[in-house]
């Protein structure tokens, strides 16, 4: 009997749709492929998922893939950029594997570099006037308020199960970076807010979904009541951006609360060992970043010793 060989579509005939879900298909990350798909699916809506992926290696499609992804990302942060563009460079590299493609679809598509954002801490009024807004809702309200309270990285406050709260003491085990596990604590706002966020509900995530989960999901992330799934990372995120969208400086992100929390920390006099603990971090390196004054500090800082101001 001969040997049995799997054959793979004529490259001529394949259309993007397919060649995108082949390759997402090839991903076990759960994390990387929902971050890889949200610029390859966007691609093939683009283009049309029964468009040949063939065409992409003309000059015309070529130019069209540059002037959509341009479209799309040039206005993000150099690091979403160069994210979305590795992601179609992940799969231009499968597709190459493949047979499937020879040339470079991406070839006028530049990665881009990375200034350095000396600003990033953000001002803590603004962020008192996020957090105290009249039309957030009391979800947004509280994650927002306990990740800029607790500065936890967002994934970590995401990931709290009811059973994780101790909230006589106002603090939750948390699983760092890494897996270590830690506490994070909270002030008084974020103790008000989370009994009536709860309503009552005694097991299940913390923050969930609006909606019951549409598929079968780890009954950790689902809560038993409601059927409604854990919030995740990438929609707590994009809630922060359509929330801070009309703020100075916005949208923000997420990791600009954090890296605020622990800027307005270390100028409120925190020490070293309490930036460590409220960080999650273990090297006094990394708290650099933090310690940075921050302009409002700095003027404030300016006008006390300012001798005309003295003598007024």
């Amino acid at each position: 009997m001969g040997t049995v060989r799997r054959l793979s579509p004529r490259p001529e005939l394949l259309d993007l749709g397919a060649a995108v879900e082949a390759f997402l298909a090839t991903i076990g990350n759960r994390n990387t492929k929902r971050a890889y798909a949200i610029a390859l699916r966007a691609l093939a809506r683009e283009l049309g998922a029964q468009a040949p992926l063939a065409e992409l290696e003309s000059e015309a499609g070529a130019d069209r893939l540059a002037a959509w992804f341009t479209a799309c990302w040039e206005r993000r942060a150099a690091a979403t950029f160069n994210a979305r563009r590795d992601a179609l460079g992940s799969a231009r590299d499968w597709w190459h594997d493949q047979g499937w493609l020879t040339g470079d679809p991406l070839r006028c598509i530049r990665r881009r570099a990375r200034t350095p954002d000396r600003i990033k801490a953000l001002d803590r009024a603004h962020i008192e006037a996020l957090l105290t807004r009249q039309n957030l809702r009391l979800r947004e309200r509280t994650l927002f308020r306990l990740l800029y309270e607790s500065a936890a990285r967002a994934d970590e406050v995401l990931a709290l199960d009811i059973d994780d709260l101790d909230q006589r003491n106002r603090r939750a085990k948390v699983r760092r970076k890494g897996g270590a596990v830690d506490v994070i604590v909270w002030q008084t706002p974020t103790a008000r807010l989370l009994p009536r966020l709860l309503g009552g509900r005694r097991a299940g995530p913390v923050f969930l979904t609006d909606r019951r989960a549409r598929v079968p999901l780890p009954s950790p992330d689902v809560d038993p009541d409601s059927g409604r799934a854990r919030l995740s990372s990438r929609r707590a995120a994009e809630l922060f951006e359509q929330a801070t969208a009309d703020l100075p400086g916005g949208p923000w992100t997420l990791h600009q609360l954090r890296h605020s929390a622990l800027t307005h920390a270390a100028e409120d006099g925190a020490n070293t060992s309490t930036l460590l603990a409220d960080s999650g971090r273990t090297s006094v390196a990394s708290l650099a970043r933090y310690a940075r004054v921050s302009p409002e500090a700095l003027a404030r800082w300016q006008q006390a010793r300012d001798p005309v101001a003295r003598r007024r």
